[in-house]
């Protein structure tokens, strides 16, 4: 198994992937990062976006994640997300519609936090769209 990395992705409801795969991509606090057998030690917060599992050189799933933290030995990386959801599963017109809400909800804020809030929620609901259209940061 040392041409293979360990991938789990545990969302606060259950344990959603734990796989040998060739390669992971993390959307990292800091940028993306790749994770091969192998690397160096870290841990990162993870921020919204994609993460892509790779089998060779094909991703043979992607997964939106909403944040969260990262875990990475030589053999295995562990991502613990705050929400997790297969970017196959994402449905365009509701999340158009929840961004559409929470920008409304940012207008009308009524204090910083509030405001704060409502914008990160926004983040959230904007990384979303984006994974749906299937364009990316890289």
């Amino acid at each position: 198994m040392a041409d293979k990395v360990e991938f789990e992705l545990v969302s606060p409801e259950k344990l959603l992937v734990s796989q040998a795969v060739d390669m992971v991509v993390v959307p990292g606090g800091e940028g993306h990062f790749g994770v091969l057998p192998g690397h160096a030690p870290m841990i990162t917060t993870v921020r919204p976006g994609v993460i892509d599992i790779f089998e060779g050189d094909q991703v043979v799933d992607r997964i939106f994640v909403a944040g969260g933290f990262a875990e990475v030995t030589e053999e295995r990386c562990t991502v613990l997300a705050e929400e997790a959801a297969s970017v196959a599963s994402l449905d365009r017109a509701a999340v158009e519609k929840q961004v559409r809400d929470l920008g409304e909800d940012v207008a009308d804020a009524k204090s910083d936090t509030e405001r704060a809030a409502a914008e990160a929620r926004l983040a959230v609901a904007q990384a979303k769209l984006e994974a749906i259209g299937g364009t990316t940061a890289h």
